[in-house]
């Protein structure tokens, strides 16, 4: 799994018919801290994530399974959105 923080989104005009109404988004990898640790990549939002937000995101055979069909084809989908992290003593409220 993948912390990261949707940082824009993708419009497609076509798209596979088990994707179409869900959002294709810019995901920027971050570390507990929130801060960015590599390149931005598309993941597949299940679950209406929006700008600025912290998500969790599944990668591989298991950001399929969010979908009624089996065989969607995604590499990346979103399948939280992230309200605080712990992380030892400290405390990071996502606001």
């Amino acid at each position: 799994m993948i912390l990261g923080r949707v940082c824009g989104n993708l419009v497609s005009s076509c798209k596979w018919e088990t994707l179409k109404g869900h959002k294709l988004l810019m995901v920027e990898p971050v570390d507990e801290e929130l801060k960015p640790i590599g390149p931005p990549f598309i993941a597949v939002d299940t679950v209406g994530a929006g700008e600025d937000e912290i998500v969790l995101v599944v990668e591989s055979r298991e950001a399929t399974h969010a979908f009624d069909e089996p065989n969607t084809p995604t590499d990346m989908g979103i399948i939280g959105i992230i309200d605080e992290i712990k992380c030892g003593a400290a405390v990071i409220k996502i606001m």
